[in-house]
C-alpha cells in the first residue's frame, strides 16, 4: 500500500498539533475589511467540506469547487463538487459531483478559459488506509463498515495506479464533464488564465519519485500540458517542503507565485518568486513577511493584487494583503474574519465583482457545526 502522503500527514499535524501556537509576530491592529456579509454556503451539514476554489465566469456566474461527501479531514469519501451561484452570492445551487474516483479525492480547483471551457483540479490520496490500520478496530461498526466498503472499491494495485494529479474539463459550461486525465502538477486551487489566452500551472508532482516543483503552461485549451521550468529552492531548503503553488500574472507581465514553505527558515510562512520572461525561468523564492497559509493571488481591475490567504494562529481566520507595485511590496494584513474555532480553515480564494465588491470563500470547522463548512464573504477594501 502506499504510504500516507507528505501533503496530509501535514495537515494531520497542523490539525492535531498547532492549535495551541501563539503568535509572536501577530499583526495587532491590522484593518478589518468592510464586511457585507459573512454566511455558510454549503447545505449538507452533515458532511466535511474542504479545500475550495472560488472562481468567476465572464458571464458573471460564481463556481466553488471543492472536497465534499467528507467524514472528516482524512477520509475514504472525498469527491469533486461544484456549487453555483448567477447572484454574486446571494444564493447557491446544490452542489453538483463532478468528480468521483474509487479513491479520495482532495483539494478542487476551478477556472475557466479563454474559449469558456471550465477546467477543474483535484488530487487522490491513500491516507485513509493509514487511519483505517491504525485505527478501525476502536470505531463504532457501522463506521467500521463503511470504511471497509469503500476499501473494497478497488484493489490494492488500482488504488496505487489511481494516484496522481487528476484534472476535468468542460465544454458546455459544467453540463457534462470529461473522464480524469492526468496533469504535470498539483496545487489547491488549479491553473489560471493569463491575458494571451494560456493557461499557467505552478505546482508540486506527486507520487513520483524525486518529485519535483515547477510551472507548466498549456496553449490548448487545457487538454495538454507542457512542463516549462523547474522553480529553484533557496540555499539550504529541502524543495520537497515546498507545497500548495498559485500563480498570478501581473499587470506588467511578470509571473507571480506564492509557495506553502515548511522548511525551518521562514517556516509556515508564504514565499514568493517572480519570472520576468514568461516563466522560463525564476527568481530564488524569497520572504514577503507573511506568516500565513496556502495563499490565493487575483489581479484586481486596477491592477492591483490581492492575496488571500488562512492565518491558523489565533485569532484563527482568514487575512488578505494588497500589493500596488506587481508584488514588490505587500500591505499590512487586511482581516477577513478572525473568529476561527481552530487550525481547520482557510485556503480562501477571491473574485472581484463587476461592482467592484469582493467575494471570498473558504472551509472552516465552526464551534457551532459538527463538520467543517464553505463560508462566504462579500466585502468591500477598507479605504
Amino acid at each position: 500500500m502506499a504510504q500516507t502522503p507528505r501533503t496530509v500527514t501535514r495537515r494531520q499535524a497542523l490539525t492535531t498539533g498547532a492549535a495551541a501556537a501563539v503568535s509572536l509576530r501577530q499583526a495587532s491592529g491590522a484593518p478589518a475589511a468592510h464586511i457585507e456579509e459573512i454566511k455558510t454556503i454549503s447545505v449538507q451539514p452533515g458532511n466535511y467540506h474542504g479545500w475550495a476554489t472560488l472562481a468567476q465566469r465572464r458571464n458573471g456566474e460564481l463556481l466553488v469547487a471543492c472536497s465534499g461527501g467528507r467524514e472528516a479531514h482524512v477520509c475514504p469519501f472525498g469527491q469533486v463538487e461544484l456549487i453555483r451561484s448567477k447572484d454574486a452570492g446571494d444564493h447557491w445551487r446544490w452542489p453538483q459531483v463532478i468528480v468521483d474516483t474509487a479513491s479520495d479525492d482532495r483539494d478542487a480547483g476551478i477556472c475557466e478559459t479563454a474559449k469558456g471551457t471550465l477546467l477543474a483540479t483535484t488530487f487522490t490520496s491513500l491516507a485513509f488506509l493509514d487511519v483505517m490500520a491504525k485505527s478501525a478496530a476502536s470505531w463504532p461498526a457501522d463506521k467500521r463498515a463503511r470504511w471497509e466498503a469503500v476499501n473494497r472499491r478497488a484493489t490494492p494495485r488500482q488504488f496505487r495506479d489511481l494516484l496522481g494529479t487528476w484534472m476535468v474539463r468542460s465544454t458546455d459550461g459544467g453540463l457534462t464533464w470529461s473522464a480524469p486525465y492526468r496533469v504535470p502538477v498539483n496545487s489547491p486551487h488549479g491553473p489560471s488564465l493569463a491575458t494571451s489566452g494560456r493557461l499557467i500551472y505552478a505546482g508540486k508532482q506527486l507520487w513520483e519519485p524525486g518529485s519535483k516543483n515547477g510551472f507548466c503552461e498549456s496553449a490548448d485549451d487545457g487538454l495538454t500540458w507542457r512542463w516549462v521550468s523547474d522553480i529553484p529552492a533557496r540555499a539550504g531548503d529541502d524543495p520537497v517542503q515546498y507545497h500548495e503553488f498559485h500563480q498570478v500574472e501581473a499587470a506588467n507581465g511578470s509571473i507571480v507565485v506564492h509557495i506553502r514553505n515548511h522548511n525551518r527558515n521562514d517556516e509556515r510562512e508564504t514565499l514568493q518568486c517572480e519570472s520576468t520572461n514568461g516563466g522560463k525561468t525564476w527568481t530564488t523564492p524569497h520572504s514577503i513577511g507573511v506568516w500565513g497559509l496556502p495563499s490565493h493571488l487575483l489581479r484586481l481591475s486596477n491592477g492591483w493584487l490581492l492575496m488571500s490567504y488562512g492565518y491558523r494562529r489565533p485569532p484563527f481566520g482568514n487575512q488578505v494583503r494588497i500589493s500596488r507595485d506587481h508584488a514588490r511590496t505587500w500591505s499590512e494584513p487586511i482581516t477577513l474574519s478572525d473568529d476561527g474555532a481552530s487550525v481547520d480553515l482557510g485556503y480562501p480564494a477571491t473574485v472581484e465583482l463587476p461592482d467592484k465588491r469582493l467575494v471570498t470563500v473558504w472551509y472552516e470547522q465552526l464551534r457551532t457545526s459538527p463538520q467543517a463548512v464553505l463560508r462566504m464573504a462579500r466585502w468591500t477594501l477598507p479605504k
